[in-house]
């Protein structure tokens, strides 16, 4: 097996939980996101999307982290991760699938909006050029422009972070009642959800479950106490976290204002 990926990319992170959860071993390839590895053409053969993660298996490519995920639990059945009930397994479905229906986008934009975006400035016009350029879909070209230029005043970041507020009362409601979002088992839906909540921390942002919402943060915690958490741990960046973390904070009161309406 060969795994495509970024240290610091949430879907990235997904999948190596599972992989590390196996206790499989692949052949690394990390991808510079910032240099525009993904946009390189023997990628793109790969991914189409031009996106991480990748893996290849057999000489296939499969891609889509919620679908490698769902390959990985097929292929490799010790530690499973997915209900035997197919009451629970439709359920753990309906937690997977809230990054692929907008929590992704939603947290692109707030880390990008917050943070990533003063990478891309500090390179200068030519290269964030090119950098868009490389990207194969021309809405994903002009929506980077747009959030590169208007950052926390765009009008995609409040919506992003109430998109965040929801999901934070939605897992609370059901972390009150069970240690994980699909009853006594960690399984795919915790996976699902964990690099998202882990961005917000380093972001400075995990005040928003305090309070009411604390079994949230209790959560996280049972999460990063598993021996596969070290599919995340062992990839930070310390350099994005000089970044993310005082980004974060200075914008604390604008986000708590936008929580509150």
């Amino acid at each position: 097996m060969e795994l495509y990926h970024n240290n610091m990319s949430v879907c990235s992170q997904k999948v190596r939980l599972v992989i590390h959860e196996k206790n499989l071993k692949p052949t690394e390839h990390h991808l510079n996101l910032r240099a525009g590895d993904q946009n390189q053409p023997e990628y793109v053969k790969l991914n189409p999307k031009a996106v991480v993660p990748t893996i290849v298996e057999k000489g296939q490519p499969i891609i889509e982290s919620t679908v490698i995920c769902e390959y990985l639990d097929d292929a490799y059945p010790d530690h499973p991760l997915r209900p035997q009930d197919p009451i629970a397994r439709a359920r753990m479905r309906i937690w997977t699938q809230i990054p692929d229906t907008g929590l992704h986008l939603a947290c692109a934009t707030i880390s990008f909006a917050l943070a990533f975006r003063h990478q891309y400035l500090a390179l200068g016009p030519e290269a964030i050029e090119r950098y868009a350029a490389g990207r194969p879909d021309p809405a994903m070209r002009e929506s980077f422009r747009a959030r590169l230029n208007q950052g926390v005043e765009s009008p995609a970041f409040a919506n992003a972070i109430k998109a965040h507020d929801k999901l934070l009362t939605q897992m609370a409601r059901q972390l009150d009642a069970t240690p994980w979002l699909v009853g006594d088992e960690y399984s795919l839906a915790d996976v699902a959800l964990t690099p998202y909540l882990v961005r917000l921390d380093h972001l400075s942002l995990s005040w928003m479950w305090d309070g009411e919402r604390a079994s949230v943060g209790r959560w996280l915690a049972r999460c990063a106490a598993r021996p596969n958490f070290s599919g995340v741990a062992n990839y930070v960046d310390p350099k994005y976290l000089d970044i993310m973390g005082p980004a974060g904070r200075d914008a604390r009161a604008a986000i708590a204002a936008i929580v509150a309406h």
